[in-house]
């Protein structure tokens, strides 16, 4: 049976502008709409996989909705998890740069369609086909999609699955409590978390700036796998018994949005698979260097031929231990 790996959250248009240090105070021009979301480039990028990929989330009746939809399952995602409804619309995001790796967003997700998902858009029959359930921190902005992604997680483990969290952190969102709140919560059934090196902080483990404490005291709370994003310097791993680290491969920076999506979508599609820790972290840096090259959110999602094609024309040093 397929591995089928589903997740909760965002599906909105994204809308990038032109110029770096444009802003949003004035008018200047942009690119988009492109499909994106979080939660649906990680899905985006399983299905690709050849993993089963199922999102669930909400669309507003519209032609922004028809294209993610439409994307989506071209790319072979189960969309049956995706609510039409009527008289909303589709989130939206606008994102300015101010260089290559600092954005800032202005995001219409709270009063849109997917802002409105409430636990019961979330099929159960539908969720019963799922082995594993995906979390993006990004999504945790209401009382509504806690409740879903509590039944997702109740559901999911009760049968034996796993779970993975990706903090994804937007500053524009430090100001919603239960994000916050909800993180702990999470933190308790996750088996394979995925932080960025400067998110640690945001789960009070940053303070002693001694990462091998952290990464102890994450592995000493029951979570099993530990991947921490590095950007530019790599990635690495840690479990119980070793740690790996992969550098990244070099890359031409044209977007940077949805290449962390895409280097967690392809970590976990892989180890859940059975690739080694360190092959999947190989894979995965690939798949964010991928990314980072292509403009759009959801343009960056690779296949395992493109990414395999794109490790061979780009050698690296490999896996340190």
């Amino acid at each position: 049976m397929k591995l089928t790996i589903c997740t909760i959250g965002e599906l909105l248009v994204e809308f990038l502008a032109k110029k770096e240090n444009q802003g949003f105070s004035s008018p200047g021009e942009f690119w988009g709409p492109f499909p994106s979301g979080a939660p649906a480039i990680f899905a985006d990028q399983v299905a690709k996989l050849g993993l089963g990929s199922v999102l669930f989330s909400c669309i507003g009746n519209d032609a922004f909705g028809e294209m993610n939809m439409a994307r989506l399952a071209r790319d072979g995602v189960c969309i049956e998890g995706i609510s039409v409804l009527p008289n909303t619309t589709t989130g939206s995001a606008f994102v300015s740069y101010r260089n290559q790796t600092q954005r800032d967003f202005i995001f219409n997700m709270a009063n849109s369609a997917c802002g409105l998902l409430t636990a019961d858009n979330v099929d159960e029959q539908l969720l019963s086909n799922c082995q594993h359930f995906h979390i993006m921190g990004s999504s945790l902005f209401s009382f509504r999609m806690i409740d879903a992604m509590r039944k997702a997680i109740e559901n999911v483990k009760s049968r034996n699955g796993t779970v993975s969290f990706d903090p994804n952190i937007r500053k524009e969102m430090l100001n919603i409590p239960v994000m916050l709140q909800a993180f702990e919560y999470i933190l308790d059934y996750t088996d394979i978390f995925l932080p960025s090196d400067s998110e640690l902080e945001y789960f009070g483990l940053a303070k002693s700036r001694d990462e091998p404490l952290m990464i102890e005291r994450l592995l000493s709370r029951g979570i099993k796998h530990v991947v921490i994003k590095r950007g530019p310097l790599g990635a690495s791993y840690y479990n119980q018994q070793s740690s790996y680290h992969a550098p990244a491969y070099e890359a031409k920076v044209v977007d940077p949005t949805g290449a962390g999506d895409c280097f967690g979508a392809t970590f976990v599609s892989l180890f859940l698979s059975g690739y080694p820790p360190e092959q999947a972290l190989e894979y995965a840096n690939a798949s964010g260097s991928l990314a980072i090259s292509r403009r759009g959110p959801m343009e960056g999602t690779s296949t395992l031929a493109e990414i395999t094609a794109y490790m061979a024309c780009n050698p690296h040093p490999g896996v340190e231990n």
